[in-house]
């Protein structure tokens, strides 16, 4: 399976809107895990080693490329929601400080934990569970994937979670969790639908999913943004569900699933005539083009982390415990 490197990662996309394995009897991998089969047997996604040194590596390559402002030194460890927001980060922060990032802080990892579940074929991935020395008492959830054994693993959710809200996983006598498939009907929404119901929740609202900072609160923000005295704001929302975009999900102790899904976002601000949109901030000017006068599009990736109860348990609502969102793009007109 290719993987989709678009902007580099967003290729896929529709820009137009408002702007817009198989293996086989393989031996001894240098790992130390025997795969037969591949496309076939349930195996672990890595071993532990694997998933610390993948998180190493894209810790190592993370600072590099934050301290230069250069996208190219870590484009190769992450991938999907997280490669799009992080891309354009640098991006802004290269276009307003070309000569590195003036208050680059390392990122450090510690109390990490994995939860490396067992599938068959590919992708294979795990979930990292740390904290990090920013965020606060905020746990790092981090999903790392990979299409094949010569591939690199990348990271490709990134959610901060409270501590208290990050569930416990099933696992089996070795420890091993179990990947979903997000195509299921066991649960009150089927994590494959999960991005589309949430952003015809945004759109629309209505039951199905929890109150809360990343739902109905935000509903609440954007419409006080929509009455905003001579300046309209229009939001569109959609999901976004290939390739590295796929969502991903666990089974969580309970019987329910924890569901990794990515959204994309468009918010157009016109002015009323005779007057102008307010002046935006510098990371968003750096990633604007086109001359703003009455109108900016802004466009939005943004990756969530849900738990997504099983029916019959109680629990009706989807709640939605984390997200990050990051401006990709903006066009002036």
């Amino acid at each position: 399976m290719s993987r989709d490197r678009g902007p580099r990662r967003l290729r896929r996309l529709d820009r137009s809107v408002l702007m817009a394995a198989s293996v086989t009897a393989l031996s001894l991998t240098a790992s130390g895990c025997v795969v037969v089969h591949g496309e076939r047997e349930v195996l672990p996604g890595a071993t532990a080693d694997e998933a610390a040194k993948a998180l190493q590596d894209f810790t190592s390559a993370y600072n590099e490329a934050d301290k230069s402002y250069d996208s190219a030194l870590d484009a190769d460890h992450v991938t999907g929601p997280l490669a799009a927001i992080d891309e354009a980060r640098l991006k802004a922060g290269n276009v307003n400080n070309p000569g590195g990032n003036p208050n680059h802080s390392p990122l450090e990892f510690s109390d990490v934990e994995y939860t490396i579940p067992k599938k068959a074929g590919w992708p294979r991935w795990f979930l990292a569970n740390a904290k990090a020395n920013r965020g606060g008492d905020a746990r790092w959830l981090l999903v790392f994937t990979r299409d094949g054994l010569a591939d690199q693993w990348e990271a490709s959710y990134l959610t901060l979670v409270a501590p208290d809200k990050v569930p416990e996983f099933k696992k089996d006598k070795d420890g091993w969790a179990e990947a979903l498939p997000v195509d299921s009907a066991e649960f009150t929404m089927n994590p494959a639908e999960l991005g589309k119901n949430y952003v015809t929740y945004l759109q629309k609202g209505g039951d199905g999913f929890a109150d809360g900072a990343h739902t109905s609160l935000w509903r609440q923000e954007r419409e006080k943004d929509k009455e905003r005295p001579g300046l309209v704001t229009q939001y569109i929302d959609e999901p976004l569900t290939d390739g590295d975009y796929a969502p991903v999900a666990l089974r969580t102790a309970d019987g329910g699933a924890l569901v990794f899904f990515t959204t994309h976002h468009y918010e157009k601000q016109t002015a009323a005539a005779g007057t102008s949109v307010p002046a935006p901030g510098a990371d968003v000017e750096a990633l604007t083009t086109g001359e703003i006068k009455q109108s900016l599009t802004m466009e939005f990736v943004s990756n969530q982390v849900a738990l997504d109860p099983k029916k019959g348990s109680g629990a009706q609502e989807v709640t939605v415990l984390g997200r990050i969102q990051g401006l990709t793009s903006a066009k002036g007109e």
